[in-house]
């Protein structure tokens, strides 16, 4: 079911199958400022839980067994249940099943927040240990934005960090695990323009022990659109090759599996541990200038 929340200034959409924001428009200008889920990747912007990005073989160890998932985990093809719903925000809920289980050996209990408030979309997560012992996980948010905005091309269209100088990123795999070498985005004052093969290497893996914001400009380099977080790691994406107007700007507290990790579970890089009945609790905002 699609759920709806808008103000003066912008309309959202929340679907419960995966909890996902699959709309925001603004109400000023008309304009839709998230991927329609075309063909080029049918999706808005999924929630990943229990896993961010691939693993290994698809597969991992836990307690001694293996267990098997696909990329991502399984929150993101998934009903949520709505628990909560006030006039500015919607909170949606999702705890294991026996499908689950088999994949992924913990209970939990997953809860997503929308909040509107003025031009800004908070996105908050909960995830609570309902085990006797420790719970491994990770979680992160995908979300596409539209890009070009407006009747332009994507390659007139800029990133804009909240830094300036040279970021440090990694690339994946065929596999979609994260190679070990190091590359080099430099900017101009903290802006990058959209190339036509910006994206033919997949997505750059960057990382971040601070708050920080990454935008989508236009041509005359005025942000329209403002991403902000306080992640370890995070994603800058489009579809491989085919060039699709959007781009992803994900916050992770996770990532996928290193190219040679043959670890357990509990030693994924940037996992998070919850001991019994505690709660993890992270959020990003979307802030949209019209």
């Amino acid at each position: 079911m699609v759920y709806t929340l808008e103000n003066e200034n912008l309309k959202i959409e929340v679907n419960s199958y995966g909890a996902e924001l699959s709309s925001v428009t603004g109400k000023k200008n008309g304009l839709s400022y998230m991927w329609d889920a075309g063909d080029a990747w049918k999706r808005h912007s999924p929630v990943l839980f229990p896993i961010v990005g691939g693993l290994n073989n698809k597969s991992y160890r836990c307690n001694g067994k293996e267990y098997h998932m696909n990329q991502h985990g399984f929150a993101r093809d998934m009903e949520f249940s709505l628990c909560e719903s006030t006039e500015s925000s919607l909170s949606f809920v999702l705890e294991e099943t026996s499908e689950t289980l088999a994949a992924y050996p913990y209970k939990f209990l997953l809860k997503i927040t929308y909040t509107l408030s003025d031009s800004t979309i908070t996105v908050a997560w909960e995830v609570v240990n309902t085990n006797d012992g420790s719970m491994y996980f990770s979680i992160g948010g995908h979300p596409a934005f539209t890009c070009p905005l407006k009747d332009a091309k994507q390659t007139d269209c800029y990133l804009h960090f909240d830094e300036n100088g040279t970021i440090d990123y990694n690339l994946l795999n065929e596999n979609g695990l994260c190679l070990p070498e190091i590359h080099k985005l430099k900017t101009e004052n903290g802006y990058v323009k959209i190339t036509e093969s910006f994206f033919d290497k997949d997505a750059l893996v960057m990382y971040n022990n601070r708050t920080r914001s990454v935008s989508l400009a236009g041509s005359d380099k005025k942000d329209y659109l403002i991403v902000t977080f306080d992640a370890p790691v995070y994603g800058i994406w489009s579809a491989k090759g085919k060039h699709a107007p959007f781009v992803c700007i994900e916050p992770w507290f996770g990532r996928c599996d290193a190219h040679d990790f043959t670890g357990s579970l509990e030693e994924r890089e940037f996992g998070n541990t919850l001991e019994k009945g505690e709660r993890f609790k992270a959020q990003y905002t979307v802030e949209v200038i019209q």
